[in-house]
């Protein structure tokens, strides 16, 4: 399947190519990158990605763990798109401080969720998430 751009088009992509690509908001203006992206051993599920943040905003290199939900592959930017305002960006919840991995205890996943308005990769209808 062809996209406009010629390239062709996969459902599927590798971690490794997905670590690196642009996170974009939908004016094309550059957020971050993703850094690695969580998948939950039990399920299998992507749960997140961790998007490096250079020097925008004002802020050193930060990282900032995000839902995998609330990023949407945008062809047209050639990356994934995530429309957060500075402001929203600069009190979202991220790595470092008292955070220093992303494996998280239920509640920071929690926190996390509620902040983004995601719907959580664990819900009741995944048997898997249950340790079944």
């Amino acid at each position: 399947m062809e996209t406009g751009t010629g390239r062709t088009k996969h459902r599927l992509i590798a971690s490794d190519r997905v670590e690196g690509t642009p996170v974009r908001r939908s004016n094309g203006e550059t957020i971050g990158t993703i850094e690695r992206v969580m998948i939950d051993k039990l399920s299998g599920k992507v749960a997140y990605a961790v998007m490096g943040v250079g020097s925008l905003l004002g802020l050193s290199h930060k990282e900032f763990t995000l839902p995998w939900g609330v990023l949407h592959f945008d062809p047209d930017l050639d990356a994934y798109r995530l429309d957060l305002t500075d402001d929203q960006l600069r009190e979202a919840p991220r790595e470092g401080g008292e955070r220093t991995d992303p494996s998280f205890e239920r509640e920071w996943e929690e926190h996390v969720h509620r902040y983004y308005n995601a719907t959580p990769y664990w819900g009741v209808s995944d048997p898997m998430s249950e340790g079944r």
